[in-house]
């Protein structure tokens, strides 16, 4: 419990408005690099999805389409 003894006579506005306040100052730079990083890598995901969903829905539908005899357990 030494973290609660470090903050325990100092004002609420101390411990709820300052310490915040000076540790996005000090990591704002790590912080805002990592959800960059995040939602970077994130939208890729999307990207690469909706582009293989594509994929196989075009390859489907021409397969579909040219070809009525064959089966699905070609496959």
């Amino acid at each position: 419990m030494a973290g609660k003894g470090i903050f325990a006579g100092l004002p609420w506005w101390v411990t709820w408005v300052v310490v915040p306040v000076v540790l996005i100052v000090v990591f704002g730079g790590l912080i805002t690099t990592a959800l960059g990083f995040l939602i970077s890598v994130l939208f890729k995901v999307l990207i690469a999805a909706a582009l293989i969903a594509g994929v196989i829905y075009l390859v489907r539908r021409s397969s579909g389409s040219s070809s009525s005899s064959s089966s699905k357990s070609d496959w």
